[in-house]
């Protein structure tokens, strides 16, 4: 019993000092995502797997908490990657959902593509989904993943409860009730990766995402906080495997799979 709690305790100590560290270089790096990138050409014919990938940051955050995660796809083959920065004065995830939507058009016109995969840390997770369930985005994303993602709503950072995007994310919200409404016939794949050290997600089965209607894959990971989920390498290379697979997805409830331990 004892032996347990020092190893629980031991882990949580190691997942808060990675929170630590991974927040200070984020500071450093944070200044150089505020302006929003430039877009890219399309990828050269035969230069790898043709949908590109949208980056979406979450909540008073901006691209450059991407960083490690654009060059793990970019050295996997993804040729075209591009992070959308919705603005921080937002105050409605569905206006973020529909500016999202625009961007999606413009990527898929520019690209010649018919679809794009979308990786969605935190509160952006919940605007691509809300994008995809609501506003037809399911036409568009072959792929979301979601990391940390509310999906039934927390209850973490009380004070910061002022800001309308933090009371949307919070349970029991009109945006949440409307995603928990039937989407029969919603084609996107949605994997949903949750940590059991997520401190910001209150409580922790949050970022699962329980749906009837949707197709989803639950990935539990162990040993890592909120902040490490869209730049730890185990949680890339599930991401690189979730955006590579081609089957048409899993169900839920039942496929949680068993968790990826990453302490």
């Amino acid at each position: 019993m004892e032996l347990t709690r020092l190893t629980k305790v031991t882990t949580a100590l190691k997942a808060n000092a990675l929170e630590l560290a991974i927040l200070t270089g984020h500071l450093l790096l944070y200044p150089s995502g505020i302006v929003s990138e430039r877009p890219a050409a399309a990828p050269a014919p035969g230069a790898g797997p043709g949908r590109p990938v949208v980056l979406l940051h979450g909540f008073v955050d901006n691209r450059s908490v991407f960083v490690l995660l654009r060059r793990s796809l970019a050295r996997h083959g993804r040729h075209h990657i591009g992070s959308f920065n919705y603005s921080p004065l937002t105050c409605d995830l569905r206006a973020a959902a529909a500016l999202l939507g625009r961007h999606v058009e413009e990527l898929c016109a520019r690209t010649g593509q018919q679809e794009v995969d979308i990786v969605g840390h935190s509160l952006g997770g919940l605007i691509a989904r809300y994008y995809v369930q609501r506003q037809g985005g399911d036409a568009r994303v072959r792929t979301l993943v979601m990391l940390g993602t509310p999906h039934t709503g927390t209850t973490a950072i009380p004070w910061a409860g002022a800001h309308p995007l933090v009371r949307q994310m919070r349970p029991g919200s009109e945006v949440l009730r409307e995603l928990a409404e039937p989407a029969a016939g919603c084609r996107t794949r949605c994997v949903s990766f949750w940590s059991d050290l997520d401190q910001v997600m209150v409580p922790v089965e949050t970022a699962r995402l329980d749906h009837p209607d949707l197709l989803v894959h639950n990935v539990r990971v162990s040993g890592i906080g909120h902040l490490a989920l869209p730049v730890h390498p185990t949680v890339a290379a599930g991401i690189r495997q979730a955006l590579d697979d081609e089957e048409p997805g899993v169900v839920t409830p039942d496929a949680d799979p068993g968790a990826a331990s990453v302490a």
